[in-house]
């Protein structure tokens, strides 16, 4: 565990994609990425070499500052964030953010879901990959599923991970309410990608479990 993460910025939004879509919330966005996907629009987060270590109470800090004006969650993201261990920081998060009047603030994570899970959330976003598939823990326990579609095989991908999700659900026994079975499933096409966009929106038009994320932020063009 680490009281230090490689931090490659942070900063005050909306929440641009999936089920909060346009909630005010506070970002936070950790360098280094196993996965590598080629068309990755935050490339430039990849080389945790770049960023020099942050103290997990000054981006607390900066977090609180945010809540006061109007965050209602913070976001961890990359990069792959989970490359790192969060256990201090969201035991620190919760503990630094509980105020006289207010519960702690709500944190979520946005993952592919390639590593071990540490730290808890609010809310988990799995974002799986076809070349590097998540570990069953994520498939269990998270809220929200998102697929990014370029090409038909996501498509299919996308099916294979909702079948498994399902079977991984029904025969795993509930503990604590640690598995989530009630999950919101997205196809959101990748930035500038026609194919993408006509193929994700032809989807969920003839399948009506599914939903489409966009990403609005970019729309907006904001942060």
């Amino acid at each position: 565990m680490t009281n230090f993460l490689p931090l490659v910025e942070q900063f005050h939004s909306l929440q641009g994609e999936g089920y909060h879509a346009g909630k005010s919330a506070f970002f936070v966005r950790l360098a280094g990425c196993n996965v590598g996907c080629s068309w990755c629009d935050t490339k430039y987060s990849w080389d945790e070499k770049k960023y020099p270590p942050t103290s997990i109470k000054k981006i607390i800090d900066h977090i609180k500052i945010a809540r006061k004006k109007g965050a209602s969650f913070c976001v961890i993201t990359g990069g792959e964030p989970l490359q790192h261990n969060l256990d201090n920081f969201c035991k620190a998060f919760k503990q630094m953010t509980i105020g006289e009047r207010q519960n702690s603030m709500k944190i979520h994570i946005e993952t592919s879901g390639v590593n071990t899970i540490s730290g808890t959330y609010d809310w988990i976003t799995l974002s799986p990959k076809r070349h590097s598939p998540p570990k069953n823990y994520f498939l269990k326990n998270c809220n929200e599923i998102k697929i990014i579609i370029n090409k038909i095989e996501d498509i299919k991908f996308a099916i294979e991970i909702k079948e498994e999700i399902l079977k991984q659900c029904r025969f795993s026994r509930i503990e604590d309410n640690l598995i989530k079975e009630e999950k919101i499933y997205y196809l959101q096409p990748a930035w500038n990608n026609k194919d993408g966009l006509s193929l994700a929106i032809d989807f969920v038009k003839n399948n009506p479990d599914w939903k489409l994320s966009l990403q609005t932020h970019k729309y907006l063009k904001i942060k």
